[in-house]
């Protein structure tokens, strides 16, 4: 006889259930919204939480160019980047990204916060941000979520 009574159960793919979430980031902070959500890409809002496997929703951010940064932030922060060639180092503030792209600035963050591997490649494309109040899920039936309430 086993004397082991339970058995821990690990989620795979067939067995997770994926929803939508809608999230309002009018008036949120980048990092603390960021971190939150990449919970919710991540899957560790749910009890069937594995590490190993893609088990998060699918989030929709809206009113991106809302955000708020922090201190000095908006025009002190430097986000940089390699175009490839000698002397390709390009260099621009959030000020300027949210000017041209405001999607961008969240992107950028919450991808930060996802692993490094497949499954981070995976669970950022369940991640759609948009700069105003439309997007085009509203067949998905998102589920509105004040992320205040999430840990």
């Amino acid at each position: 006889m086993s004397t082991l009574s339970y058995k821990t159960v690990s989620a795979n793919k067939a067995t997770v259930k994926k929803e939508w979430v809608l999230v309002d980031a009018e008036g949120q902070t980048v990092g603390r919204l960021a971190t939150r959500v990449a919970n919710i890409l991540r899957g560790k809002t749910k009890p069937s939480y594995t590490p190993h496997v893609d088990c998060g929703d699918n989030v929709i951010i809206i009113n991106a160019e809302k955000i708020v940064l922090t201190g000095k932030k908006m025009t002190d922060k430097i986000y940089q980047r390699y175009t490839g060639y000698p002397g390709g180092q390009r260099e621009t503030t959030p000020n300027k990204v949210l000017a041209t792209y405001p999607e961008r600035v969240l992107e950028h963050a919450i991808k930060g916060m996802l692993p490094k591997n497949r499954l981070g490649a995976q669970l950022y494309r369940n991640l759609y941000v948009y700069a105003g109040t439309e997007h085009p899920h509203q067949g998905q039936n998102p589920k509105v979520i004040n992320i205040n309430d999430i840990r």
